[in-house]
């Protein structure tokens, strides 16, 4: 049974930072190979009974854009992904018409060298680009997926007078624009400390960070198996390969760690003490856009006898991303909809380091979604002042503009 159920024709917009990479490319062309009948809807979470007549939007109603430093139109990367296996052959060709459409849609991002324009300037020109496409595209809210390359991590503690990284402009921007936000990478967002105050004030939903789709999936699995069984982990360490953008920002020991932190979040939540061990990411750009993630854990058993699990996970990163992607574009904008605001906790399943103090075990995240599945269900049936990690309350209507 499917989840693309409407209750009316309305169209929603998904705005897309990075919206010329390979995993915004993969959203685009899949969401209109699935619309279409092309392809089954493999990977969709929000295409399984769990969330039949929850009133999501249907993928036939969802407009893409956004922002983007490079200039690379959408179908030409469409053709490059198809020659390196990552989309199926003549599915660039097939959905070229919805390509070049979510094309004309995208805005210059930013800052590019020599962008003299300051936090303010930035935050407010990002914010027009979205609020144009509301209006433009007739959409009845719009919702702004990160799915931009990796940035560095913040020096901690971050100074609150620090310049805002690109992430953070972006995050803002989808405030002041009236949108719901989501942060499918480890980059700052909305968690800069200057973005406090507008966190605590917003009256719109949002969700991150960073999405789980190889290791820490597993991590997410395998970590609570050995709490649950009472075996002794005594050290868990892993190795990342990949190419692409992905694997070339990275390369950088700052962007890196960014990456490695819900990784680690993961095992500690999970096994109530961090484990020995590191993981590595390294950059082997001949593999572009597939990943090879290893794992080794020993572990000891009854007895005290020593053993090992050691795990290899080779996928391809904008396929695995993109299906979750638009899970969070339908699931935030229904929870938008239904008047829910502030951190989206039960979201936790899709990401390494997710907002609030959900659990971090794929099981009892995989339950908190079929919870709000339901609620979601009779969302416009019952109060929702009783949603855990809410911040505000319903909302009385559209906001348009959030200062930060």
């Amino acid at each position: 049974m499917s989840g693309s159920v409407s209750p009316s024709a309305s169209r929603v917009g998904v705005w897309l930072i990075g919206a010329r990479g390979s995993v915004a490319t993969t959203v685009v062309a899949g969401c209109a190979a699935v619309t279409a009948g092309l392809h089954p809807p493999t990977g969709l979470v929000t295409e399984t009974p769990m969330f039949a007549d929850s009133g999501l939007p249907a993928l036939s109603s969802l407009v893409f854009g956004g922002h983007d430093t490079v200039d690379c139109p959408l179908p030409k990367r469409a053709e490059a992904l198809a020659a390196g296996g990552v989309l199926p052959p003549g599915l660039p060709a097939a959905t070229r018409t919805e390509l070049a459409a979510a094309d004309r849609e995208i805005r210059p991002g930013g800052p590019l060298p020599g962008d003299t324009r300051d936090a303010e300037d930035l935050i407010a020109a990002f914010a027009s680009d979205i609020q144009d496409f509301k209006r433009r595209c007739g959409l009845t809210r719009a919702v702004v997926v990160n799915v931009a390359s990796t940035e560095p991590a913040l020096t901690e503690p971050a100074p609150i007078g620090a310049a805002l990284p690109p992430s953070s402009l972006y995050a803002a921007a989808a405030l002041r624009a009236g949108c719901p936000y989501v942060n499918f990478t480890p980059s700052t967002g909305l968690n800069h400390p200057a973005l406090a105050p507008l966190l605590t004030s917003t009256d719109l939903p949002f969700a991150g960070r960073d999405g789980k789709t190889g290791q820490t999936l597993l991590r997410s699995v395998l970590g609570p198996m050995f709490s649950q069984r009472a075996l002794a982990v005594r050290a868990w360490s892993g190795t990342n390969l990949l190419g692409g953008g992905d694997g070339a920002a990275l390369a950088d020991p700052a962007a890196a760690a960014a990456k490695n932190a819900g990784k680690e979040r993961v095992l500690t939540d999970t096994l109530g003490t961090p484990p020995e061990g590191e993981v590595h990411i390294d950059d082997v750009p001949a593999l572009g856009d597939w990943k090879t993630a290893w794992d080794h854990i020993a572990f000891d058993g009854f007895l005290g006898t020593r053993m090992i699990l050691q795990t290899i996970w080779q996928g391809c990163d904008s396929s695995l991303a993109a299906p979750l992607v638009l899970d969070l574009a339908r699931l935030t904008a229904r929870a938008h909809e239904s008047g829910l605001s502030g951190p989206l906790g039960e979201l936790g399943f899709f990401f390494k380091d997710p907002v609030g103090d959900g659990p971090s075990a794929l099981g009892e995240q995989y339950a908190a979604l079929g919870r709000f599945a339901e609620r979601l269900r009779g969302a416009d049936a019952r109060p929702l002042d009783d949603r855990p990690g809410r911040v505000g309350g319903r909302r009385g209507g559209d906001r348009s503009e959030e200062q930060w």
